[in-house]
């Protein structure tokens, strides 16, 4: 595996986003730990992936309206992703009901132009011993 799994809770930027978001995964038949594990197909914008703040892509077309009626001034507008596909490498060997895990080290296209990265995969290390 690349990179530590990615649990409700991790936190990603896309790079035409102005702020960070945290991750969320609904309920798979595995639980992992007290949180929940995602896979590479849990992309869905809003319910998966809340928004970045605000989109600076000319390639989003609410951006490239705001900015043409702002004469040309660079105008963002709200970060809503749109998927342009799953994420991508996931995990070679460990399947989670059928698709690969979504590990650190992924990475998702939105179709805006921007690239969406895992900055914090949503797990801390416990020293607890019992």
């Amino acid at each position: 595996m690349a990179g530590p799994v990615v649990a409700t809770g991790a936190m990603a930027l896309c790079t035409m986003g102005m702020a960070p978001s945290t991750l969320n995964f609904i309920p798979a038949p595995v639980v992992m730990g007290p949180t929940q594990a995602g896979k590479i197909v849990d992309m869905v914008p809003m319910m998966n992936i809340p928004p970045f703040g605000m989109c600076i892509s000319l390639a989003n077309p609410a951006v490239a309206a705001a900015t043409a009626a702002a004469l040309g001034v660079l105008t963002p507008m709200p970060c809503i992703p749109v998927p342009a596909g799953p994420w991508a490498p996931g995990s070679a060997s460990v399947l989670l009901g059928g698709p690969p895990i979504l590990d650190q080290a992924s990475v998702l296209n939105c179709s805006f132009a921007g690239t969406i990265m895992i900055t914090f995969a949503g797990q801390v290390a416990s020293n607890c011993v019992k």
